[in-house]
């Protein structure tokens, strides 16, 4: 059982906030993550969608591509709506060799809207997370049949944010709805990302390693600021920078018998947290810890 580590574009250039490195070249990118030691990266949105591109242009670094995140709809459409546009994703995923499909809920979420306040995040009520669970584990049984684990990503600012969401969560799902467990997103919304993986082993499909720093959160509660609010203000950094104990990470990844992609991300502002020094640190922090608790590390 071996894991890869990986690391996320958003540190470099920030989709949801072009003016946080923006003007980044994605081979900028792509050399830095190489340089620090990562063996693959998940998908940006400067990354070319045509495989025939996309696959000389990461193989040239010695990268593989990891998956990247996908946005349903499934509380305003169907399962069968949502399964024909997810097509090319999912395409582009088989065809470079992927073995994850990240998945979020979108159609009522407010993280990527500055002028809303995470307070505002929006709830389910019984029936919602009945149908949305329904329709959920209908996706993702139709994407375990196309050979991916489905990894469902709990974000702050979306309809599972809180213990209490992730709780209706499981019970609305199967068990071909896998999670991405984000342990910067668990923290913050209250969740221990640690427990959560001992506890359901059978879940974890993914992990994502992003430290927080509980004074500027809390800052941002008190004031009323919005998700974007928060990663302007630093509110996440890389593992070994912040509160979290990423010795007990990698022992809770142990204890399961974790194999899959260890990704570091940080959503920063690269002009303020130099994304390949922070890179380094969150690499090398991940590295020795997973050592100790005995996890295997492919290199490649």
């Amino acid at each position: 059982m071996t894991i890869r580590f990986g690391v996320s574009p958003i540190a470099w250039i920030n989709d949801d906030m072009p003016e946080l490195g923006g003007d980044t070249a994605l081979e900028t990118v792509l050399a830095d993550a190489q340089a620090i030691g990562f063996t693959g990266v998940e998908l940006g949105g400067k990354f070319p969608r045509d495989p025939a591109v996309l696959k000389p242009l990461l193989d040239g670094y010695g990268l593989d591509l990891v998956g990247g995140w996908y946005s349903s709809n499934l509380l305003v459409r169907s399962a069968a709506d949502e399964i024909r546009a997810l097509q090319p994703h999912l395409s582009l995923l088989k065809a470079m060799g992927s073995t994850v499909f990240i998945i979020a809920e979108t159609s009522n979420a407010i993280h990527g809207q500055r002028g809303k306040p995470l307070a505002a995040t929006p709830r389910l009520d019984e029936a919602g997370w009945h149908n949305f669970g329904r329709r959920l584990t209908e996706v993702a049984d139709y994407v375990s049949g196309e050979g991916l684990r489905f990894a469902y990503h709990h974000h702050l600012g979306t309809v599972v944010e809180r213990q209490d969401d992730l709780d209706n969560f499981l019970r609305a799902t199967g068990g071909t709805v896998g999670l991405t467990v984000d342990t910067g997103h668990a923290a913050l919304g209250g969740i221990d990302p640690f427990r959560l993986i001992r506890t359901h082993p059978s879940r974890v499909a993914h992990v994502h390693c992003k430290d927080i720093r509980l004074e500027v959160f809390g800052a941002l509660e008190r004031r009323g600021g919005s998700f974007l609010d928060g990663v302007i203000d630093g509110m996440f950094t890389v593992p070994g920078d912040g509160y979290l104990d990423y010795g007990d990470a990698m022992r809770a990844l142990a204890d399961i018998g974790y194999a899959g992609w260890v990704i570091v991300e940080a959503e920063q502002d690269p002009a303020v947290a130099d994304p390949r020094r922070y890179g380094e640190i969150g690499l090398r922090t991940l590295e020795r810890f997973a050592d100790s608790a005995g996890l295997e590390r492919r290199a490649a």
